[in-house]
């Protein structure tokens, strides 16, 4: 069933009330995660039957804030430092060849009019308690550590007037940069701090509605090729499938031809994406919400050329989702499972394989993944930055804790993970869009 989507033609004020006491009730309603800890993690993942309910679970973390004095914990052996506090929610992270950083600060673009719904209304609450609701910066800003003591001296806007960017990627000296509705570019000479050139735009890109609006790339190693991840209009295809064409799924983008084909499809909203050692493209998937707090798995996965991973009609593999109508058991036969799974409502946003950092060697082989945290899950799942091991080019075992702390002990977000990756130095950096921080986190410093 389709919980609260409906729209009403009444005023909005004279709705006020009522969706004032829907929203206090939502906290109060839904389902309690029932597996044992860890039962929704890794390579073959308990599936529960779905939860039936027409109002879902809304459980939020509320924005908060670090306090002054209090900073994440990192993993044993590690320490934390802000490289950058007071940006304006910062997204994805990017490290430039000679260690400067880039930070997109952004959010989501205005939505299109469209008729008002309850739902509609609820969830823009929602997410605004979240720390979700500010306006886009749409902004890069470049941050510089001259002397390498995990805070930047110098602080630049880069780049200014773009619309809701997020991903970034440098070939050549080429700087793409993925906004909420196209893939475009500018030059780069190494060591500017600000581009005044007015973007070029490569291809466009799905958007609209936008559901998920955050669109991500990366290049291939020889730089031919990009790949860009579109995140679906809806949460199962309610809105009609017209406006899911060419979405939930990841793109590769010929930048020299302006042209772009289907990599990949099914995915409901991938994120971060990475090369594993072997060549093969990985991503990170947040997947459907409303039928449990058990379920549906967020996940990690290697992505296939031509690989249909079921969204809307099935998930983790074949498992039929009948709230989807009509059906397509065409499409569901043919739905890959992914490789491993992150726990159910985790929202998994950014991903950086180990390469190049100089973490304790438990961290060497293996991928950092932001989760940004759950809205529809009690107990809260998320909220931290984790490590999944790799043998090879696979991943094993359970996630390790790299970075928590996120949460008071009263269940507010003082941050929330966003993007991640290594810099030029071998410590690791993520995105805290609620803090607005950029933390580094480094290997113990060295005592004489």
């Amino acid at each position: 069933m389709r919980a609260l989507h409906f729209s009403v033609p009444a005023p909005r004020c004279a709705l006020l009330p009522l969706c004032a006491v829907l929203t206090i009730g939502l906290a109060a309603c839904g389902d309690t995660s029932k597996l044992p800890p860890g039962a929704d993690v890794g390579a073959a993942p308990t599936l529960p039957e779905p939860v039936k309910s027409l109002i879902p679970t809304v459980n939020i973390a509320p924005a908060q804030g670090w306090p002054e004095g209090v900073i994440p914990q990192p993993m044993a052996g590690m320490t934390v430092t802000a490289l950058a506090s007071g940006l304006d929610h910062p997204r994805w992270v990017y490290t430039l060849p000679n260690g400067d950083v880039l930070v997109a600060e952004s959010n989501k673009p205005p939505k299109p009019d469209a008729a008002f719904s309850i739902k509609g209304w609820i969830m823009g609450k929602v997410m605004k308690r979240a720390g979700a609701g500010v306006p886009s910066a749409n902004r890069i800003t470049l941050l510089r550590d001259v002397d390498g003591d995990g805070k930047a001296e110098i602080r630049t806007v880069f780049m200014q007037g773009l619309f809701s960017p997020f991903g970034m990627a440098l070939v050549g000296k080429e700087l793409f940069i993925a906004n909420a509705d196209a893939l475009v570019k500018v030059p780069y000479e190494e060591g500017q701090t600000t581009i005044s050139a007015t973007p070029v735009k490569v291809v466009d890109l799905p958007a609209g509605i936008n559901h998920h609006w955050t669109k991500n790339v990366i290049a291939s190693r020889d730089g031919s090729k990009l790949y860009v991840t579109v995140g679906s209009n809806s949460n199962v295809g309610e809105n009609g499938m017209a406006v899911e064409v060419d979405r939930a799924a990841v793109h590769e983008v010929d930048p020299k031809a302006g042209t772009r084909r289907l990599f990949a499809s099914g995915l409901r909203n991938p994120n971060g994406m990475g090369w594993a050692a072997d060549g093969t493209l990985w991503t990170v998937v947040n997947e459907r919400d409303e039928i449990g707090s058990d379920l549906v798995p967020d996940y990690l996965t290697s992505v296939r050329d031509g690989a249909f991973y079921g969204w809307p009609y099935s998930y983790y593999g074949q498992n039929v989702d009948v709230r989807v109508t009509p059906p397509r058991p065409d499409l569901v036969a043919k739905a890959v499972s992914p490789d491993y799974a992150l726990g159910s409502h985790v929202a998994p946003l950014g991903m950086a394989f180990a390469e190049g950092n100089s973490l304790p060697p438990s961290l060497g082989s293996g991928v950092f993944v932001g989760l940004h945290g759950s809205w529809n899950r009690k107990p809260l799942s998320g909220y931290k930055v984790v490590f999944v091991p790799f043998a090879g080019s696979k991943p094993v075992g359970k996630p390790l804790d790299v970075l928590t702390g996120f949460l008071s002990p009263d269940g507010k977000a003082y941050g929330r993970p966003v993007g991640v990756t290594i810099d030029k130095r071998g410590a690791l950096l993520v995105a805290d869009d609620v803090g607005n921080v950029i933390w580094r986190v480094a290997g113990a410093p060295v005592r004489p």
